[in-house]
């Protein structure tokens, strides 16, 4: 059977991207994003996530985004689990993004693909 991993969203980051490096010095760009959506006739939801963006891509989103601004994100979900310092266990499923677009107008409206 033929499995489909996809997930498009647009919404404003909610806090500045921040950029870390893996141990092979790979950069990787991560934020949180808010999705609006209708939940009835007269209210609405927004939807949170956690996004990572990888190589140069993710220094384009750390240089020029910030929190508040406009992004359009293309990738697909990937679900992780770990034990906290309390020995719990825990598990996220987070965004890992594809493609990102920069939305609405000012000097950093652009595309990085």
């Amino acid at each position: 059977m033929a499995s489909l991993n996809r997930v498009i969203l647009a919404g404003n980051i909610t806090r500045d991207p921040e950029i870390r490096f893996t141990g092979q010095g790979v950069p990787v760009c991560g934020f949180g994003l808010a999705v609006n959506r209708v939940r009835s006739k007269d209210k609405d939801a927004v939807d949170f996530f956690d996004v990572s963006v990888w190589r140069e891509q993710g220094e384009a989103v750390a240089n020029h985004k910030k929190k508040g601004d406009p992004i359009l994100v293309e990738g697909r979900l990937q679900y992780r689990t770990w034990e906290a310092q309390d020995g719990s266990k825990r598990s996220k499923v987070d965004v890992v993004a594809e493609s990102v677009q920069f939305l609405g107008g000012g000097a950093s409206n652009g595309s990085s693909e």
